[in-house]
């Protein structure tokens, strides 16, 4: 039986929020996707275009923690959505 791609695993996966180089790249492999690593603010005063990104990621990911969880899970510290949003300094 063949192993699942280390994006849908624990080894992919950053205990901080996201995915992790190695789940990027297993990502990537499998899918044929473009995944880039989170940009954080410092990270987006030196390039527009990932400030561009962050701030396009920042208001989307708002949107679905809006719409798409439970009060539980939107106040939850670890819940996989706001470990993502704190990574990217949302």
């Amino acid at each position: 039986m063949a192993k699942s791609p280390a994006w849908q695993r624990k080894e992919g996966k950053s205990k901080s929020g996201g995915l992790n180089a190695k789940g990027r790249a297993s990502y990537n492999k499998s899918t044929g996707g473009n995944l880039k690593p989170p940009v954080s603010k410092e990270e987006a005063k030196k390039s527009p275009k990932s400030a561009a990104r962050r701030k396009s990621f920042c208001s989307r990911m708002k949107g679905m923690k809006k719409k798409l969880t439970s009060s539980k899970t939107a106040n939850d510290p670890n819940s996989r959505i706001n470990k993502a949003l704190r990574k990217w300094d949302c």
